[in-house]
């Protein structure tokens, strides 16, 4: 959309870009696969590197850095961390975007952060998207000395530090209540210009700060329905503060698989022909949805592999211009 006067004009249609978290590096009991259990690196990295081949547009890795007993059933405890797994990736894949889906920046001072993912973004020639959200496991915050309560103001800062110190200022300034400096010098610059950041959650505050801060927005697992009342929010809110530029909106697709299946993929996964799943899928692009996030079903690594590539050669082509 673009938009002049107040009023958001009809553009070209753009292409439905299409990403992926990846498996393996995150085991919430709510999606991980079974056989990502006994995976490693070496699957990483071929599933990056089919990503990569299948003109996928990002692979994202998640952030926790510890989970407490009581959450570890349903979450379990395997969390990559996210500026390590994804500098890997990079080395193996040539121009797939590296995702934090996302970063909970506000466990870290926001110099830190920015000397992370700036190193990220240098190494891998640009290629980084800062995907942040508020956070949502308590004990991570109080055994970091970070207070809870005040996470999202927290990260509104944060989200305000890291636009200077991701800017092309060698010595950035920020001036603020959390966070105060100056006069400090962070090398190597991000390759970028401009470090895209997609805002993370779906709650009121969440879809305001994606809004009036960020450069995207990462839902939290909306369903359609849901979906076009959140976006007609987002474009008032940015009408409402002034906010300029690109701005992309995302969306976490059902689970897919390409094809049919002969297992039991559960009763909400996708399933059928390229034609039929390209059919469903353009349905987020009518609500004014930019990116989708899909997720395969999978009893392998070759069986997601496959489905990835059939994916990226037989339906993304059917998902319009």
């Amino acid at each position: 959309m673009a938009r002049t006067r107040g009023r958001y004009l009809l553009s070209a249609p753009k292409p439905l870009l299409y990403g992926m978290q990846l498996p393996v590096q995150s085991q919430s009991a709510l999606y991980a696969e079974p056989w990502e259990a006994g995976a490693g690196p070496d699957d990483l990295a071929e599933i990056a590197r089919t990503a990569d081949r299948s003109g996928f547009a990002y692979i994202a890795s998640c952030d926790h850095v510890a989970i407490p007993r009581r959450l570890a059933v349903a979450m379990s405890t395997v969390w990559y961390d996210p500026v390590a797994t994804l500098a890997f990736l990079a080395a193996v894949t040539e121009r797939v975007r590296l995702l934090s889906h996302v970063a909970v920046v506000a466990l870290r001072h926001p110099l830190l952060t920015a000397k992370q993912y700036a190193t990220l973004d240098h190494l891998s020639g640009g290629r980084l998207i800062l995907g942040v959200g508020a956070g949502h496991v308590r004990e991570e915050f109080e055994v970091l000395g970070v207070d809870f309560t005040a996470r999202g103001a927290l990260l509104d800062e944060s989200v305000d530090a890291l636009r200077a110190v991701l800017g092309p200022e060698e010595f950035p300034a920020h001036h603020g209540k959390a966070y105060d400096f100056d006069g400090l010098g962070q090398r190597p610059r991000p390759a970028q210009q401009h470090v895209p950041v997609w805002v993370g959650g779906s709650s009121p505050a969440a879809v305001r700060r994606a809004a009036v801060r960020g450069d995207g927005w990462l839902p939290q697992g909306d369903p359609r329905d849901r979906l076009p009342g959140q976006i007609a929010r987002l474009r008032d809110l940015r009408e409402q503060a002034g906010a300029e530029g690109p701005f992309s909106v995302g969306a976490i697709t059902e689970p897919l698989y390409v094809g049919e299946p002969g297992w039991d993929v559960g009763r909400r996964t996708l399933t059928g022909a390229p034609e039929a799943l390209a059919d469903s899928l353009r349905a987020y692009r009518a609500m004014g949805v930019d990116q989708i996030q899909v997720r395969f079903r999978s009893r392998d690594r070759g069986e997601l592999t496959d489905q990835m590539t059939a994916f990226g050669s037989e339906v993304a082509p059917l998902l319009g211009p």
